[in-house]
């Protein structure tokens, strides 16, 4: 077996040993790729008082410098895209391909898109003669962001969060998923290299009950955002509620296909079977259920299931397959449960080895 990385939680333009760890696996072969901080609410409060001291510079700082230092984090990325997706399909069980057609790409595309935005005026002003007055807005920065993501779309998905709240003038603390937490860690060394201002992005790893649950708590971040589930969610909501926090959630959701009788199969049947099982079906925005109209119904499951057992499923790195693995034994068992097999036969069937 591999030698088993050890991670570092990057805390004020340092990375900075932590004294718990967890196991992350390769959900591929189910052996353990790396060793991953079990951040506690020290590690999270470290962060938010690093990222607080470093608001008070980066807030004031002039958008255009703002937006070349993220065009910088956006090209070193770039330079290293092969490296990050390759790391991206080993933490979360996803195709490498898919991974450098769009994960990365993607990641790219937040820095140079939120860096492009802030240069434009985002003030609003109405006039109203009838009054003598004019009544605009004012859009400052708010402070700390605490940002906490998902596994499904594991970089893509943290630097939406972080590009928009940095380029806002925001500073961040940050918790990945803990079972993809590899290419947080690269992009720590990236936004070092690149010259981020100490503080600006912390990035602590750790599972939702202590590292989540601190950030969610703490009185210095007055900004939450999160993706995961819907009682997650709720829990967020309860804990912030005394201090009344600004909220963004995106959370779980069950996406229904509807199929009509005039529908052209040709068409609709290759986009059905892509929003049902791109990235192994682990997207919020994928089909989970699908309507068929009666009089089509036989028709469609017939060529519907005929296209699914078409698709090659096994080692993400093989290019000819369109789905990897899943990204845990955990949730093999809950598709397991949906789909009424056992874990063992799915994962034969599939060519993953997870333990």
């Amino acid at each position: 077996m591999a030698s088993v990385q050890t991670l570092e939680n990057f805390i004020d333009g340092k990375f900075v040993p932590c004294a718990r760890h967890i196991d992350s696996y390769n959900p591929a072969t189910g052996e353990v790729h790396l060793r991953v901080p079990d951040s506690g609410e020290e590690e999270v409060q470290a962060a938010a008082q690093a990222a607080k001291r470093a608001f008070k510079k980066w807030s004031k700082m002039p958008p255009r410098e703002r937006s070349n230092l993220m065009n910088k984090i956006a090209d070193i990325i770039e330079s290293r895209l092969v490296e990050f997706a390759e790391a991206e399909s080993r933490d979360q069980g996803k195709p490498v391909w898919l991974a450098k057609a769009v994960d990365i790409p993607r990641v790219i595309h937040n820095f140079r898109f939120f860096a492009s935005g802030i240069l434009h005026s985002i003030n609003t002003s109405t006039s109203l003669p009838e009054a003598s007055a004019i009544n605009y807005t004012c859009r400052t920065p708010v402070g700390v962001a605490g940002l906490i993501s998902p596994w499904n779309l594991p970089l893509y998905l943290l630097t939406f969060k972080i590009a928009p709240a940095i380029a806002a003038g925001c500073t961040a603390v940050c918790k990945p998923s803990e079972m993809t937490s590899h290419t947080a860690y690269m992009l720590a060394e990236v936004l070092q290299k690149a010259g981020l201002p100490s503080g600006v992005c912390n990035i602590v790893f750790g599972v939702g009950p202590r590292a989540g649950e601190a950030i969610v708590k703490s009185k210095d971040i007055p900004i939450i955002s999160f993706t995961g589930s819907t009682a997650t969610g709720e829990r967020i909501q309860k804990m912030s509620a005394p201090c009344i926090k600004k909220l963004s959630l995106e959370l779980g959701g069950k996406n229904a296909g509807v199929v009509f009788n005039d529908v052209a199969l040709d068409k609709c049947l290759p986009t059905m079977i892509r929003s049902s099982f791109a990235n192994q079906g682990e997207i919020c925005l994928t089909t989970s259920r699908i309507f068929v109209q009666e009089g089509i119904y036989d028709t469609f499951v017939e060529r519907f299931v005929e296209l699914t057992k078409a698709m090659k499923v096994g080692d993400p790195r093989d290019g000819d397959n369109i789905m990897g693995a899943l990204v845990s034994k955990e949730h093999l068992a809950k598709v397991s449960r949906g789909t009424g097999t056992t874990s063992w036969e799915l994962s034969s069937a599939r060519n993953t080895w997870l333990r």
